[in-house]
């Protein structure tokens, strides 16, 4: 392996923490890798080409009062595929709010679980406002760059998906929507090259849904009128049509007027689905069992019908038994199995204006992923994480076979911690599971982190190949794919490795 150490930033963090989500599984990282030639078990298959991207919330200082795993610094890491040969790079996202933290080596703004009050600065991002932009959450690839996002809105850091180099911010065309920002979840459509997002905020109109070009440009941005304040966190799209949703937890008004930002249940009202024409105005809704989803899978047009796939949860707002310690019933709305997540279908009938709903499986995952050359179409497979029990950690992955009910499993060894998976379809596949699944481990027998590459087809072997990282690498939420044909100079040397020194 040949490996080093290209950057370091100064963490004020305490020494003897104790925070969960801080310690163990979840230690962040202060050091930036440059490691190619990577040491590998097994071998990486030569048609696997391209990179898996995965966003990381990695903290370098205190929070003010209550840290939420949330609120952790951007951190993303690059393993790259080319030619049976792998390289690997880490970088903290370079976002406004990391630097003037930097510089005054403290916390400056409030986190997810604390009053915006808090801050020590009036300005700020977010949808409730006051808030840093740790652009931490979520990563995409489009018109041949990263974009990192945040969670509750904020900008979109531009990165390098090779050498991870912050770019600067998302302009498009000087028309991004600084305001409000956008949220986490952006969708790429790669039948078109656009990216769609949606924004949300506490003032009217409450949401907004836009369209960026294939030219990186702003095409289309629109209101979205919504009974209040929201707490929407992802969305879908089909070939014709965006889906967006009103769903019934969010911040709680009359704690909201004490300047207190707590989301609770509302079962007394419907889930609502929104269908927009992807470049249209109108907003058609309907009405589905109340349920929070964080996570859609994909959508489709079937007839006249609009297909949507998700995770139901039975339980949004877990409540407190009293079981385990403080942190972790504190964050017992982060744990799959308390919120009891499940895969399921809502059907949009768009001549009736009915919804019909039912459950795919009884097994409890999330963090759902597909083939994207089938997002947006009908499609058959889904892979997703499976959770540990009481935590914020995953401890196995399934492949849902949606036409049949069957599903694949592989279960990480005890103390190894995996993340959210990204499908990445061989070159020159023909068929929707012809491809890979890969991963990130986080090892806490050996203090080490591994990358492992599964045949899609057949997760429940294992892995085909794993590769060794030089660090330990801290968990965190979302990943993705991209091929390399769609990333610039990728060919441009003989091997990327190479083309990152040029």
């Amino acid at each position: 392996m040949d490996v080093d150490v290209v950057g370091r930033v100064l963490s004020t963090l305490p020494a003897e923490d104790d925070h969960p989500y801080r310690t163990g599984p979840w230690r962040p990282q202060t050091a930036e890798w440059r490691a190619d030639e990577l040491t590998v078990v097994g071998e990486i298959p030569a048609d696997l080409d391209g990179v898996y991207l995965r966003n990381t919330e990695n903290p370098v200082h205190p929070a003010l009062e209550r840290y939420h795993p949330f609120d952790g610094d951007g951190m993303v890491h690059v393993i790259g595929f080319r030619d049976g040969k792998a390289f690997y790079r880490n970088k903290f996202v370079r976002t406004d709010g990391f630097l003037l933290e930097a510089e005054a080596g403290k916390p400056l703004w409030a986190g997810i679980a604390e009053r915006p009050a808090k801050s020590p600065r009036a300005d700020g991002w977010g949808a409730r406002g006051r808030m840093k932009d740790a652009s931490s959450t979520d990563v995409v690839v489009h018109a041949g760059v990263a974009l990192t996002s945040f969670y509750q809105c904020g900008d979109l850091y531009r990165l390098d998906p090779l050498t991870l180099e912050t770019l600067g911010k998302a302009e498009w065309g000087g028309e991004f929507p600084y305001g409000c920002g956008v949220s986490a979840h952006t969708k790429v459509d790669p039948r078109t090259g656009e990216l769609l997002f949606f924004n949300y905020g506490t003032d009217e109109p409450y949401m907004h849904y836009g369209v960026v070009g294939a030219d990186d440009r702003l095409s289309h941005y629109v209101d979205i009128a919504l009974p209040g304040p929201r707490l929407p966190h992802d969305m879908a799209f089909t070939e014709n049509y965006a889906i967006l949703n009103d769903c019934p937890m969010f911040w709680d008004p009359e704690l909201m007027a004490k300047g207190r930002y707590a989301a609770r249940f509302h079962p007394e009202l419907p889930l609502r689905l929104g269908v927009i024409p992807r470049k249209g105005t109108e907003v058609r809704w309907f009405e589905a069992a109340p349920t929070y989803v964080l996570h859609w899978v994909n959508a489709y047009e079937e007839g006249d019908e609009i297909v949507l796939d998700g995770f139901f949860q039975d339980d949004p707002e877990p409540r407190d038994s009293g079981d385990g310690g403080y942190y972790q019933r504190m964050f017992r709305f982060l744990a799959l199995d308390r919120m009891q997540t499940r895969l399921h279908r809502w059907r949009l009938n768009l001549v009736t204006g009915q919804c019909r709903e039912e459950r795919l499986t009884d097994s409890i995952t999330e963090f759902g992923v597909l083939n994207s050359a089938y997002g947006g179409l009908g499609y058959r497979y889904a892979y997703a994480a499976t959770g540990v029990e009481g935590w914020f950690l995953f401890d196995g992955l399934v492949r849902h076979d949606l036409r049949t009910g069957a599903e694949d499993r592989f279960r990480l060894p005890a103390g190894v911690y995996g993340s959210e998976p990204a499908m990445a379809p061989r070159s020159g596949s023909s068929a929707e599971d012809d491809g890979y699944v890969v991963t990130l481990t986080t090892d806490m027998n050996d203090d080490r982190s591994e990358c492992l590459i599964f045949d899609a087809a057949r997760i429940a072997d294992g892995p085909i190949a794993r590769i060794k990282l030089p660090e330990r690498v801290s968990s965190g939420t979302h990943a993705t794919w991209a091929a390399g044909d769609t990333i610039p100079g990728w060919r441009a040397a003989d091997s990327p490795a190479q083309a990152l020194r040029l």
